[in-house]
């Protein structure tokens, strides 16, 4: 059994990530920004917390005693290339030596050696800045020192959200890939 602190924990993934983690029998601290907001997160196995996953002392507070981090937010109220970025800063640095899984976008995907979907013929202008948002994510955990391990899974945007909950859960419980990106979810 691990104990998992997942931020985001209130969004559509969050949630199954969650409940994929209690159903397999680990402790889960569920961090949201505003627990009032979630109180059906609590439960057996899931303590319910505030925390803040742009800022790195919050991240180290929470993460203290937690054997992976994951982290899957998204906040529309907040311009991706301030959120994105500096989430991945404060975790870096919140973790310390703690097994760090952030959830990506499908379109930081490299489709060829230098080529990534957000650069392809056809890629929706309109989904470009949240895209190079998470660019600048990936090259901040690819930048990281040695003690932090760290993956970056890449689900599709359009997609039943299970199965990517199911696969971070295989990935927490069997590591397989470390200070890498890879695809999630089919």
């Amino acid at each position: 059994m691990s104990r998992i602190a997942v931020f985001g924990a209130g969004g559509q993934l969050g949630r199954l990530v969650v409940a994929q983690a209690v159903g397999r029998g680990h402790q889960v601290t569920a961090v949201v920004r505003d627990p009032a907001k979630y109180p059906e997160l609590a439960g057996a196995g899931v303590t319910l917390a505030a925390g803040d996953i742009t800022d790195a002392g919050s991240v180290a507070a929470l993460s203290a005693g937690h054997d992976v981090v994951v982290g899957s937010v998204y906040g529309a109220e907040v311009a991706a290339g301030q959120l994105y970025p500096a989430a991945a800063r404060a975790l870096l640095t919140g973790v310390g030596t703690t097994r760090l899984l952030v959830v990506g976008v499908v379109s930081t995907r490299e489709v060829e050696p230098g080529l990534m979907v957000l650069d392809t013929p056809g890629f929706p202008a309109e989904g470009r800045d949240f895209s190079l948002a998470r660019v600048a994510e990936l090259e901040l955990l690819r930048g990281a020192g040695p003690e932090v391990d760290w993956l970056l899974m890449m689900p599709p945007m359009e997609i039943d959200r299970a199965l990517p909950a199911v696969e971070i859960l295989d990935e927490i419980e069997t590591p397989k890939h470390h200070r890498t990106a890879v695809p999630a979810g089919g």
